[in-house]
């Protein structure tokens, strides 16, 4: 395989990070570029004495500079937390951070991947949910500087093509779960495992009826590679996510299960415009990349369990 010059935005984060590893592990050079807003330099510490890993500070809201082969645009707060405690941010990270990475694609000729969401088929009304489905988004609920955000981010990189001939990969990443998740960033897996190791109740939102599907991290990675290198005449965008639909009590009683916890369950108000289902249909990235996530989740729950104990312990 030919080395690579790689730009990896939001490479601190959970998902940049490990690709970040991984392009490493395959021979490449990379660079991660980070605003560390959510990333951390706790999962980036391990690479830095590679002499092919370099880090530099920067938001990709401002214009940035450099020479690349291929560009992964991950960088994004991804949990409600996260991307409503600024709205606007998130934003201009979804809109202006594409227009910067797209305009830097051009200049320099470089194949770009956007890491963009399931949450562009909001809370879909149609099951599972397949490219082709437009979604049904809230576009000036709670969540639409995310949702709307990513969906305006996946117009850019589809006229930037057709106008400009760039480069593009899509990808729509659905719930992805595994080592270096924040564990205060408020998504499903990582509550019910800190609440589980801390003995304290599993909070359920709504009835706990509402189910996702979950893809381990090592899947996720390896989806987002092939898509990078598929021939220019596909795009995407793709669904990669694990088709195994699950509803919300039954992943808190298989952490309860694997954490040997004694927690019990609360239960509150489910949020504005939460999702009720959330599945993906993966026939396309079966048929364009060979790919189909093959982790387990109850293997890959264990290794995540395991991570934040690791985690609780150091502290």
């Amino acid at each position: 395989m030919k080395k690579k010059k790689i730009l990896v935005t939001g490479g601190a984060g959970f998902l940049g990070s490990h690709l970040c590893e991984r392009l490493l592990n395959d021979g490449h050079e990379v660079i991660c570029l980070d605003n560390f807003f959510t990333g951390s330099k706790k999962n980036i510490l391990h690479l830095m004495d590679n002499p092919f890993f370099e880090v530099i500070r920067h938001d990709i809201t401002m214009p940035f500079f450099i020479e690349v082969d291929e560009i992964y645009n991950l960088a994004c707060p991804a949990s409600p937390i996260h991307y409503q405690f600024n709205p606007i941010k998130t934003i201009k990270t979804s809109v202006s951070g594409s227009i910067n990475m797209l305009g830097l694609a051009k200049r320099i000729k470089a194949k770009i991947l956007q890491a963009s969401t399931s949450e562009v088929y909001g809370d879909p009304q149609v099951h599972p949910q397949t490219e082709d489905y437009w979604g049904h988004v809230n576009p000036i609920g709670s969540r639409a500087c995310y949702d709307e955000g990513k969906r305006c981010a996946e117009a850019l990189f589809v006229n930037y093509k057709k106008q400009n001939n760039v480069r593009i990969k899509i990808a729509r990443i659905f719930n992805t779960y595994g080592p270096r998740m924040d564990p205060e960033d408020g998504r499903v897996v990582s509550n019910f495992i800190m609440q589980a190791l801390k003995g304290e109740d599993i909070t359920i939102y709504g009835t706990g009826e509402q189910s996702r599907s979950f893809c381990y991290v090592d899947d996720m990675i390896e989806g987002l590679i092939r898509l990078m290198n598929t021939d220019d005449s596909f795009t995407g965008p793709v669904n990669l996510g694990n088709p195994n639909e699950m509803t919300m009590l039954d992943l808190a009683s298989l952490v309860k299960d694997l954490s040997g916890s004694g927690s019990g369950i609360s239960y509150n108000e489910l949020p504005e415009d939460d999702p009720m289902q959330r599945q993906p249909d993966i026939s396309l990235a079966k048929k364009t990349l060979s790919w189909e996530p093959s982790t387990i989740l109850r293997e890959g729950l264990k290794r995540t369990i395991d991570y934040f104990k690791n985690l609780q312990e150091e502290v």
